[in-house]
């Protein structure tokens, strides 16, 4: 057993390869709430997640929050960190309970470096995140804030089960998490949210809100982007 066992990164990572790099890195375990990494922090690990989930987020001084998303079993964070040496550029917090595999930039480097699969790997991922905060940015700039919100829980939403054309987002988004994901505030989520229930666009069950018609919701999406450019 070594630290990289059930993490899917390092699946096909060589057998060599994993045994000299193993004896640094550890696993760690984080309760739902606790921190894993703050904003300017100094250290350069990388964190893959075998169990749980976290949320990476930006916090300014006066506590205001822009959420970059949340991640689950097979995602990592902290990889920009090792590889340039800035100081931290998010804040980490542990969504539930989690179980983190913490490897040293030092090695992280290494093992990218002499295994050419796993470089393509982290370029496909990087270029994956960059597409998204692309199109994230741009739909900042030019969506107003109803169409901002479609294209935030379409993003969310997976396929409802036994439901042909619907999704949904299980658990149901909090309100607050949502304000902060488009960059609004929570009564303007409240307002935009009821009018979708109202509008028959969607619909809260116990324990999911519903995407009745996330077809029409994506073709909103896409005029609005049209007019804008």
């Amino acid at each position: 057993m070594t630290p990289f066992d059930g993490i899917a990164f390092f699946h096909d990572l060589a057998p060599d390869q994993a045994e000299a790099h193993a004896r640094h890195c550890v696993r760690k375990h984080f309760a739902e709430g606790e921190l894993v990494l703050d904003f300017d922090d100094t250290s350069t690990d990388v964190y893959f997640i075998a169990h749980g989930e976290v949320r990476v987020l930006i916090r300014t001084a006066s506590g205001k929050e822009m959420i970059f998303g949340d991640f689950g079993p097979g995602c990592f964070f902290g990889e920009m960190a090792a590889i340039d040496g800035a100081m931290r550029s998010a804040n980490v917090t542990a969504l539930t309970n989690a179980e983190l595999c913490v490897v040293p930039a030092a090695d992280f480097k290494a093992i990218v470096l002499s295994e050419p699969q796993l470089c393509d790997r982290l370029l496909r991922l990087f270029t994956h995140r960059i597409r998204e905060l692309n199109m994230r940015l741009f739909e900042r700039s030019v969506l107003d804030l109803r169409h901002r919100l479609y294209a935030e829980l379409l993003r969310l939403a997976s396929p409802r089960k036994g439901s042909p054309g619907q999704t949904a987002i299980s658990p149901p988004p909090r309100q607050h998490d949502l304000a902060a994901r488009i960059g609004c505030r929570r009564e303007q989520v409240s307002r935009e949210l009821t009018a979708m229930i109202d509008d028959g666009l969607a619909e809260k069950t116990k324990g999911a809100l519903v995407l009745l018609k996330p077809s029409l919701l994506e073709k909103r999406v896409h005029e609005a982007l049209d007019q804008a450019e």
